[in-house]
């Protein structure tokens, strides 16, 4: 087996998050397209991006890992030490000053 129990949604999951992290750089460049256009958005509003990149990756991962255990690629014991070492910690703290 290899995963599909969520008919393989993280791979989307995960280009989603390429594709935010390229229109940031594209936001960072200084090239234009051929209409002349930039995009151009406020640092606070650049960093909510990276946020968005850095969760939809987590998230990918999150569903690889849970993918593999009920597909019956990794047991439970192995779903465990992937999820430690592959699944960024989710910055709660962050999270809490936001909703204040």
């Amino acid at each position: 087996m290899s995963g599909g129990y969520f008919d393989y949604v993280q791979y989307r999951i995960t280009q989603a998050a390429d594709e935010v992290d390229q229109y940031i750089r594209r936001c960072e460049s200084d090239d234009t397209d051929e209409y002349g256009y930039k995009p151009e958005y406020s640092d606070e509003t650049i960093a909510k991006f990276r946020e968005c990149e850095k969760t939809l990756r987590r998230a990918g991962e999150m569903l690889q890992r849970v993918d593999w255990l009920v597909s019956g690629d990794d047991g439970e014991e192995c779903f465990h030490r992937q999820w430690a070492e592959n699944v960024p910690p989710y910055n709660a703290e962050h999270h809490a000053r936001l909703r204040s």
